[in-house]
């Protein structure tokens, strides 16, 4: 099945609430469980660049695992990242997750280089998918931890109708209808080591890790 891209920016109210208020705990409490699996001799302390938090359910349980971790979180969308401010302060968690409204690439970002890069379920946003590897080459170093957790694209679009049954069936309609289109508009993972052997990412490997989701995880050369 073709690629059929989607709006970057899920910048509507009832987009953003519905998203911020939906059970994503299956998928995202796997992913600090596979983080420390990945990086079993990661330090202690570490700054990290999120980039695409949205409401930062991802961040704050990424923060909770990691107690010496700081993070950076990006977002484009301002409807988000109300939503995720209310969140952080909830989790009590202010102190180490700043939120950052702007776009990659042009936003503007505290550091220069981070310890690790973190990024779930936006790269399936992108139209230019080349526009995330870019900035992961862009604040990393020789040894940056680099986790991008996101959905893959099935074979059909009866089989993307089918997960949407699965996992979502009593989700409002908007994140029905959303998750549908993020399944059409996401990557298989041969198209995602294309993307990272062109951005000179060949250090980071792919994997699949459930049946709508990928994994691209290591240290940057």
């Amino acid at each position: 099945m073709k690629r059929l891209v989607e709006p970057e920016l899920m910048s509507a109210e009832d987009q953003a609430r519905a998203y911020a208020q939906a059970d994503f705990a299956p998928a995202h409490g796997l992913y600090p469980v596979l983080f420390a699996r990945k990086f079993p001799g990661r330090p202690g302390r570490a700054i990290v660049l999120d980039l695409g938090c949205g409401p930062c359910d991802v961040t704050i349980r990424f923060a909770r695992a990691n107690p010496g971790h700081v993070f950076h979180a990006v977002d484009g969308s301002a409807a988000m990242l109300r939503h995720a401010e209310r969140a952080v302060k909830a989790a009590r968690l202010s102190r180490r997750i700043k939120l950052i409204e702007g776009l990659i690439p042009g936003v503007r970002i505290p550091r220069r280089r981070y310890d690790v890069i973190l990024s779930s379920s936006f790269l399936h946003h992108l139209h230019d998918p080349m526009v995330l590897w870019q900035t992961v080459r862009q604040y990393a170093r020789r040894g940056t931890l680099v986790f991008v957790p996101d959905l893959r694209r099935p074979p059909t679009r009866a089989s993307a109708r089918e997960f949407v049954r699965m996992y979502s069936s009593n989700e409002p309609e908007v994140l029905r209808r959303d998750f549908y289109n993020s399944l059409l508009a996401a990557f298989t993972p041969a198209e995602v080591r294309k993307q990272l052997k062109q951005a000179g990412l060949n250090s980071l490997k792919v994997e699949t890790i459930s049946d709508r989701h990928l994994l691209v995880f290591g240290r940057v050369q």
